[in-house]
């Protein structure tokens, strides 16, 4: 699909497609942890949202999909300064933001950044504190002290080679940390998650219900659902979500 680059404030060189809103919402897609705006499920909801008329922003990451630099660089700092170079640099007026997996913690720090433009957001199987809650006690011990002596350790994936985590990818993380605290955004909030996911585990997304300060959030727990959530009626569900949310959000 095609694209095109934006400078950062940092200059780092980000890919990204973006559509102007002719409503008074845009819809801004936030990939996961090494993946891109090249997936089914924003790719379907881009769609969606054009026919709607809304606006649409998705971007990769610096070291991640057609955007610059390496993913070994990558911290949880520089992906949020991604995050927030994109919205901030390519859209105005109020924003939904859709976030998926790591995603889901670059919307929650964006939307604390943003409150006044955040109507509403989308949250898919969302891992705030993944790199320290989730990450690093799934390590060996052997692997940790690899981290923790070299600064690095190769982590084998299910779709495709292993990839580096980084000492600093791990210490950053913690200054991002969300679950430990209230977390005080009050608009409205979907969140979808698959009960067999066995990345970012459902009772990790719970903890997330119990930290937000919103009371129009809705958890919806799908019991034969994924990481990914990228079946047909997993995409029609978000889209649904999304959908719904417009008339809230407006």
């Amino acid at each position: 699909m095609d694209h095109q680059d934006f400078l950062s404030p940092q200059g780092r060189r980000l890919a990204y497609r973006y559509t102007a809103p002719q409503s008074e919402l845009t819809f801004v897609w936030l990939s996961g942890f090494k993946s891109d705006m090249s997936g089914s499920k924003v790719t379907v909801l881009e769609a969606w949202a054009k026919a709607q008329g809304h606006g649409f922003l998705a971007f990769d990451y610096s070291g991640h999909g057609l955007s610059g630099g390496a993913f070994e660089d990558g911290t949880i700092s520089a992906w949020r300064e991604d995050a927030l170079a994109a919205i901030q640099g390519l859209t105005s007026g109020r924003i939904v933001l859709v976030g998926s997996s790591m995603g889901g913690w670059m919307a929650l720090l964006s939307a604390l950044a943003l409150k006044a433009r955040v109507a509403a957001m989308v949250l898919i199987a969302p891992a705030p504190d993944f790199t320290q809650k989730l990450m690093w006690p799934e390590f060996t011990a052997a692997q940790q002290a690899e981290i923790l002596e070299q600064g690095r350790t190769l982590r084998p994936s299910d779709y495709g080679d292993p990839y580096p985590i980084t000492r600093d990818l791990i210490e950053d993380g913690k200054q991002w940390a969300l679950l430990d605290a209230q977390i005080e955004l009050e608009m409205p909030i979907r969140i979808l998650q698959g009960k067999q996911d066995p990345d970012v585990p459902w009772k990790h997304a719970i903890k997330l219900v119990d930290a937000l300060q919103s009371e129009d959030l809705v958890f919806s727990l799908i019991k034969d659902g994924d990481h990914r959530l990228s079946r047909d009626q997993d995409i029609e569900r978000l889209v649904a979500t999304c959908g719904e949310l417009v008339g809230v959000a407006e």
